[in-house]
């Protein structure tokens, strides 16, 4: 039987704080978006339960606000000598490990927000669909160095196919 992998080992690299203030602002306008629907349902359609949707949309927006920081911390990353080991979530934690030689494209985007505060997100892809990783609010000069390295490692890994 095959040993399980440590996870608790090596050094974890985490995203910016500031990465903190993207998902502030993407739950607050999310959250100002669906009110603003339930709202129209409400007063202007005539939709008399609408009102419990907008409790909900407030109730759910507000709770995100009050972990945003905590799922900011719990995402993370990890060069081992074969793959990246990406994790994220709080209650529901995933983890996953992207093979060098199995990465086809390796791609930065940057977000007005993100853009604003000096963030990037970097994004891998596999040939697998379900594969697809993104490690969001890296600081653009490191997702800059971060995806030229895994380059290398993935161009150094497909040769030896």
């Amino acid at each position: 039987m095959p040993a399980r992998i440590d996870l608790s080992v090596g050094e974890w690299n985490r995203v910016s704080p500031k990465y903190v203030v993207v998902v502030v602002v993407s739950t607050l306008l999310s959250g100002l978006v669906l009110s603003a629907a339930a709202v129209f349902l409400w007063l202007v359609a005539g939709w008399s339960w609408a009102w419990i949707a907008l409790i909900a949309i407030v109730v759910i927006t507000l709770i995100s606000l009050f972990v945003a920081n905590r799922r900011t911390r719990s995402i993370g990353y990890r060069l081992r000598d074969d793959d990246l080991l990406f994790r994220r979530g709080i209650m529901y934690q995933r983890f996953v490990s992207v093979p060098y030689g199995r990465m086809q494209l390796i791609d930065i985007t940057r977000g007005p927000v993100g853009r604003i505060l000096g963030l990037a997100d970097l994004k891998f892809v596999t040939a697998a669909a379900a594969t697809s990783v993104v490690v969001p609010g890296l600081p653009e000069a490191e997702a800059a160095e971060l995806r030229d390295r895994l380059v290398e490692l993935a161009e150094s890994r497909r040769a030896g196919l």
